[in-house]
């Protein structure tokens, strides 16, 4: 079933997630590496094929190797290939894009914030809450992702 193109629908609308979305990527003061790989572990946990495949090549022209993007998903179990930044900045995105689930708990806050200190946490959630808005219109309007057969 086609569904419908929401960025000409609501263009007003694409264009408010748009300026978060750019927000997101150059306002925050974080590498863009890290926002990419929280784009790419965000889209992953809500199973968004459109920006896991964007992210995914973000991720490679920003340096990062294949190997270490194909892991993304088991992190703690090859913790050892990521930076105490990135670590801290996986398991805030788990937390937080699982939140119904997680209730954000005083636990994971401490350890994210012991990592980045107040401003820069409350900019890595700026990015996290982005990247599910943006997952949540392309999942439910069936964007699809660049990758060809």
């Amino acid at each position: 079933m086609n569904r419908a193109n929401w960025f000409q629908v609501s263009q007003e609308g694409a264009k408010a997630l748009g300026a978060l979305h750019h927000y997101a990527t150059t306002g925050t003061g974080l590498e863009p590496g890290l926002n990419h790989l929280v784009f790419l572990r965000t889209s992953q946990l809500n199973g968004c094929a459109h920006c896991i495949d964007v992210h995914t090549r973000d991720l490679i022209k920003h340096g990062m190797s294949v190997d270490k993007i194909v892991l993304v998903p088991v992190w703690k179990e090859a913790a050892y290939l990521f930076s105490d930044q990135e670590r801290a900045a996986l398991a805030w995105t788990e937390e937080v894009t699982r939140v119904s689930e997680t209730h954000a708990s005083d636990a994971a806050y401490a350890a994210a914030l012991a990592v980045f200190g107040e401003q820069a946490l409350v900019e890595l959630t700026i990015v996290i809450a982005a990247m599910n808005a943006i997952n949540r219109m392309g999942i439910s309007f069936r964007l699809k992702p660049r990758a060809k057969a």
